[in-house]
């Protein structure tokens, strides 16, 4: 039976010039870079509103498997603070669903200063889920999201809790929530944005992810370490491990 899928990718496609050679030369960035890679995260969404139009141009722009992760808007998750705020979230679902089958996961990242309400998320969440069944994953930064009981409601309405590096807490050091989604997003450590991650730490994440993949969870794993042009060189090096960890495994009796 085969596993459930990895989708490695970045937070936008922009290319290092330094890795151009990696990436063929005719096209749009985002074209270069959907040769290489099956997904990518759109942030630029939590920050301004895209038109349909965009989202559309964005999707006919990419191969049939690839994925984008999409980002909700600020006015929801910190100007709203998830509180009545379905107008903005079905302007916002109108306007990526231009992405269509290619729309893969909505990410909701919370402001560090909101607790957990347990009323609010499921009204929220419940609200959200007459509207899209499709994969969310939510990145909690308040201490007080990371226990078994918010996992266990975020599972009921199988929503995936991100696994965020730098790790903010202990209690946030693995995904949690819905176990069939495990979503990481890789911003840089020990500088957040800039560092980029030495080739020990990748071998160790791909046999992570492998083992989640094992477990039964979709994976994504998103590199944010954009400042500096990091996070292309981070994926296309999980890239390659993750394939040679495959092949290696296909070559045992």
């Amino acid at each position: 039976m085969p596993l459930p899928p990895l989708h490695i990718g970045c937070a936008g496609w922009s290319l290092p010039r330094a890795l151009w050679p990696e990436f063929p030369a005719a096209g749009s960035h985002l074209e270069r870079y959907a040769q290489r890679f099956d997904a990518v995260e759109i942030d630029t969404s939590f920050y301004r509103p895209h038109r349909r139009e965009t989202y559309e141009r964005w999707a006919a722009s990419t191969p049939e498997g690839f994925r984008f992760a999409v980002k909700l808007p600020q006015s929801i998750t910190h100007e709203k603070r998830l509180l009545d705020a379905m107008p903005e979230f079905d302007a916002f679902l109108e306007q990526a669903g231009g992405l269509g089958a290619k729309l893969g996961c909505l990410v909701v990242q919370l402001p560090p200063s909101l607790p957990f309400d347990a009323g609010a998320v499921k009204r929220f969440l419940s609200a959200l889920r007459r509207r899209h069944r499709g994969a969310v994953a939510l990145e909690p930064r308040h201490r007080s999201w990371f226990t078994p009981q918010v996992d266990a409601l975020l599972s009921q309405f199988q929503v995936g809790r991100v696994l965020a590096d730098p790790v903010l807490f202990d209690e946030a050091a693995a995904p949690g929530g819905w176990p069939a989604l495990a979503y990481l997003r890789l911003h840089g450590s020990p500088r957040r944005y800039w560092s980029a991650y030495d080739n020990a730490l990748l071998v160790r994440l791909a046999k992570r992810l492998r083992q989640a993949r094992e477990d039964g969870a979709a994976c994504w794993c998103i590199f944010d370490n954009t400042a500096g042009g990091e996070a292309v060189g981070n994926a296309l090096t999980l890239l390659r491990i993750d394939s040679e960890s495959a092949v290696s495994s296909d070559r045992q009796p």
